[in-house]
């Protein structure tokens, strides 16, 4: 019987060929698909990569998961968010509709109380982030975008440079 300090030797060797195992999949995998395979470009990306961790910790932990079933299941999760972001590339009706859209929280300075509402972040949440970006007068924000992945992005200058008008493309204001 296992319990939280030891284990019997079976289940050792179970565990070290499980990672090794699942790790040579996860390699795999990333080279057949590709780079997006871990990124968080969108809120599906970030989901996918949840459900792959998730997988990954039943096939090593669990033994009731064998590796066939878990390589299998991060397959075509892959697989499904692969042609998830064909669609949205090639499709302007597809990506319309099962997309979300960045919000702007701050322009030049200024707070859009109304973004923060639709996005449901606190001022202290804004805050927050701003001050991880090291801003240290608003007037120095020239926008704060609150992404499709539910990062925030702080864009700053200390002088009285523009923003380039591409980096707010596709940004609801």
């Amino acid at each position: 019987m296992e319990n939280w300090l030891i284990a019997n030797e079976i289940i050792i060797y179970k565990t070290v060929a499980s990672v090794v195992a699942i790790f040579l999949i996860i390699l795999l995998y990333s080279r057949v698909f590709g780079l997006r395979t871990f990124a968080k470009m969108t809120s599906i990306d970030f989901a996918a990569t949840i459900a792959m961790g998730s997988i990954f910790a039943d096939v090593i932990g669990s033994t009731d998961y064998s590796i066939l079933k878990g390589s299998i299941a991060l397959g075509i999760i892959i697989a499904l968010q692969t042609l998830y972001s064909f669609f949205i590339r090639k499709s302007s009706v597809f990506k319309k509709a099962f997309t979300n859209t960045p919000y702007l929280l701050m322009k030049d300075g200024k707070i859009l109380h109304k973004n923060l509402s639709k996005t449901n972040v606190s001022e202290g949440d804004l805050y927050g982030k701003l001050r991880e970006a090291n801003v240290i007068e608003l007037k120095e924000v020239r926008a704060v975008v609150f992404e499709v992945t539910g990062d925030i992005s702080v864009l700053h200058t200390r002088g009285d440079e523009p923003l380039a008008s591409e980096l707010l493309e596709g940004v609801t204001s």
